[in-house]
């Protein structure tokens, strides 16, 4: 058998920029730190973390007061932000800075007077936290069925923002299907879509004309990581999402199969090499890394850990 590594693979710069924070908080201020949800949505990393003095909550409420928080690159609502402060929390913030990107876009179209239709999936944390940095009403939709069913106040003052980690092609036929009803609408181009989505997205296209199976390293709430795995599955590939090589089932592969491995935005490079070892021992004998966009982007750190 045969692997072929896509290129590129595995963290991205949002994800790299909050593990970085984490890590120098623990540095500066000592365990614990609390972080507000999962700081990224991959079990390695976080069990990595929770060894080391972080612990993770689902509300402000569990926090002591006074106490260091992170707020996960997902983002928060306003109102989160609010309470933090109310609480007087030692907050720093992780958030993505192409989620906040979309937080700013969100407001600004609010301020113009638009109505504001959120591309997503309800109960994401990202959803969540772009919906709560609007005041006013957001239609959350990511299906061509519920653009057809929208109720809208207002046909010629809408405007639509995007969740950062959906497909490409399945955004491109929502926006497609807004733009046609409401052709006033106003929104972002899709390269606005994180360019991590993308570069990842196009490194699985680019390589499913030449393998047999496609395996996607990364967590079952990885949204970015469930899309890569349905890509696979749209080009007619059996396709499955692995947290590590544990989860390697050696009836999926047989003799002379080429077997294509990538990894979410979210999943470390280390799991990738243990999967690549362990498809070794059920008899790869070559792997190839693909020739694909080698990424340089680097997030600014928040001023109080930048030092």
């Amino acid at each position: 058998m045969e692997v072929l590594l896509a290129q590129p693979r595995g963290f991205c710069a949002g994800v790299d920029r909050a593990i970085e924070i984490v890590e120098r908080a623990l540095q500066k201020y000592g365990a614990p730190v609390f972080v507000l949800h999962e700081i990224v949505h991959n079990k390695h990393v976080l069990e990595d973390l929770r060894g080391r003095g972080v612990r993770f909550v689902d509300s402000l409420d569990e926090i002591p007061e006074g106490s260091v928080t992170i707020f996960s690159a997902h983002g928060v609502a306003a109102e989160v932000v609010r309470r933090g402060n109310e609480r007087r929390l030692k907050v720093i913030d992780a958030t993505c800075p192409l989620v906040t990107k979309v937080h700013d876009q969100a407001q600004r179209y609010e301020l113009s007077g638009r109505e504001v239709i959120l591309v997503g999936h309800p109960g994401h944390p990202e959803v969540e936290g772009t919906r709560g940095r609007i005041e006013g009403p957001v239609h959350v939709l990511s299906t061509v069925l519920e653009v057809q069913a929208l109720v809208v106040q207002d046909p010629a003052r809408l405007a639509y923002v995007t969740q950062t980690t959906l497909s490409v092609d399945d955004t491109r036929e929502v926006i497609e299907a807004l733009t046609a009803r409401f052709p006033e609408i106003r929104g972002p181009a899709l390269k606005d879509i994180c360019y991590a989505t993308q570069n990842r997205q196009d490194a699985v296209r680019d390589m499913t004309g030449a393998i047999d199976l496609l395996l996607v390293v990364g967590s079952k709430n990885s949204s970015n990581s469930n899309r890569l795995r349905e890509l696979g599955e749209r080009k007619g590939l059996p396709a499955h999402l692995i947290d590590d090589e544990q989860d390697l089932e050696p009836a999926w592969f047989h003799p002379g199969m080429r077997i294509g491995v990538t990894a979410g935005a979210s999943a470390p490079e280390g799991v990738v090499q243990r999967v690549v070892d362990r498809l070794r021992e059920l008899g790869v004998g070559s792997v190839e890394e693909q020739a694909g966009k080698r990424e340089a982007i680097v997030f600014k750190l928040p001023d109080e850990l930048a030092d």
